[in-house]
């Protein structure tokens, strides 16, 4: 189920909204969100439930054990075993194939007659999620830092909440801990307010603009190797804008739908395109996975703590499993060690960087990114050199049939991007005149969804 769909829109959430606030006591509500999460997830494949519902018993066992062992052995078992466990769930399912096919790969390059087989292995949607959520909530366990909960409902709730269940933001349970230990008193009124703002907006950012974009877009990337250089520039100028906007879009949703129960869910995106180097995009685009990546993975390796060449050695190895947390591709390991390597230029350049004039460092950043979304985006590594090589061979004109629409719709999207506000920093209390507009907008989204097809959010895929 999508959010931008009418089942959605009409029945599941009026349903989940009206029930959740007849409900009066926590464990009720509890329940409730653990169900409809259920329910959520069940519409791509029911199967797939008794999976989270494996990894969610998993993971709630080990913060038992936490809570009863307090000697060190048996408190590295209740860390170690779990996370094994879930990171072998996702292995499995994500990147038993790819491992499979590159060792195919290296058998041909070096002329050995053994080849393993294929699996057909369905990649459940959300599972990078929900087990980014189960193991920072064992190691905030094993650090201290949170007190396990005892309630199997509260926990499954927070693993199987359906506004951030699939594409993230990626949640720690401290950040709404103390919203859900308050579920059954929040502040009604202005929550719906401010949770109808977040939801419209990233709505209208959704299906107004990313998939205006992706219409035009789509046909011409997949015949790529007719591009000029025009028409490539233009074409990843638009999917720059449309991945933007339609994860932010998303997220804004998510925070939004969260806001309606309650649940206060993190920014995951802070104007990225406004960023003045490679580390200020990091710290602005999918925030919950940059700190995540920090805080579980960079500074447990020894962050910057000993010397230059552990901190290279530290932001490369997190880059690179990073950008392979978003898919089973090498195109996808190379874009991350692309950042991986601005990274750690951006550290050895600062001095010189800050001499430049901002306007110069903000351009010359999104180019840098916008050359990375060409690994993101492209199926293959011909695909992404072929794009590389339109975009920088000089070949004229544009060919683009939607030209001239792709070109408007970028430059509403870049001004939209690199000079308006983000939505956590609007107020959220609507005048009549506005109001009035963005009702507008709400109807052509309907109608958009009404009128086209089927269009799930890009990161459902990673």
């Amino acid at each position: 189920m999508l959010f931008n769909s009418l089942p959605f829109l009409y029945l599941f959430l009026p349903v989940t909204y009206f029930v959740f606030w007849r409900l009066r006591s926590k464990f009720q509500r509890y329940v409730w969100l653990t169900i409809t999460g259920y329910i959520f997830y069940s519409f791509w494949n029911p199967k797939f439930c008794a999976l989270m519902a494996l990894s969610t018993a998993v993971s709630y066992g080990a913060g038992l054990g936490f809570l009863r062992w307090k000697d060190t052995r048996h408190r590295r078992l209740c860390l170690v075993l779990p996370i094994v466990f879930d990171l072998s769930l996702l292995a499995i399912f994500k990147y038993a194939n790819f491992a499979l096919s590159s060792g195919n790969w290296l058998m041909e390059a070096f002329h050995l007659n053994l080849r393993a087989p294929s699996f057909d292995v369905v990649l459940p949607i959300g599972i990078s999620f929900y087990t980014f959520h189960t193991i920072t909530y064992i190691v905030d366990s094993y650090r201290g830092v949170i007190t396990p909960t005892r309630n199997i409902f509260e926990f499954s709730c927070y693993v199987s909440l359906f506004s951030q269940l699939v594409a993230g933001p990626i949640v720690r349970f401290r950040q709404i801990e103390q919203d859900l230990e308050n579920i059954d008193h929040p502040n009604r009124v202005d929550d719906r307010e401010r949770g109808w703002s977040f939801f419209v907006l990233g709505m209208i950012k959704k299906v107004l603009i990313a998939d205006s974009i992706a219409w035009l877009i789509n046909p011409a990337l997949a015949r790529w190797q007719s591009l000029s250089a025009l028409d490539a520039w233009l074409c990843m100028l638009g999917y720059t804008y449309q991945l933007y906007f339609d994860f932010s879009g998303y997220s804004d949703m998510a925070v939004g739908l969260g806001a309606m129960f309650g649940i206060r869910l993190p920014q995951n995106f802070n104007s990225p395109y406004k960023a003045a180097d490679i580390s200020d995009f990091w710290k602005r685009w999918h925030m919950s996975l940059s700190s995540v990546l920090r805080d579980y993975l960079y500074i447990p390796l020894g962050g910057n703590r000993h010397g230059e060449w552990s901190t290279c050695r530290n932001v490369m190895v997190t880059m690179l499993l990073g950008g392979l947390w978003h898919g089973a591709n090498w195109t996808f390991v190379v874009w991350g060690a692309y950042h991986g390597l601005l990274l750690v230029a951006t550290r050895y350049s600062e001095s010189i960087l800050t001499l430049w004039p901002t306007a110069l460092r903000k351009v010359t950043t999104f180019v840098a990114v916008i050359i990375g979304w060409v690994l993101f985006r492209s199926d293959n590594f011909s695909m992404a050199s072929g794009l590389l090589a339109a975009m920088f061979s000089g070949k004229s004109g544009i060919h683009l049939d939607t030209g001239r629409s792709l070109a408007g719709l970028v430059l509403i999207a870049g001004a939209l991007a690199h000079f308006g506000p983000n939505t956590f920093e609007l107020r959220h209390r609507w005048s009549p005149v506005p109001a009035f507009a963005f009702g507008v907008l709400v109807l052509a989204c309907i109608g958009f969804i009404y009128g086209g097809p089927k269009s799930p959010f890009l990161y459902f895929q990673f």
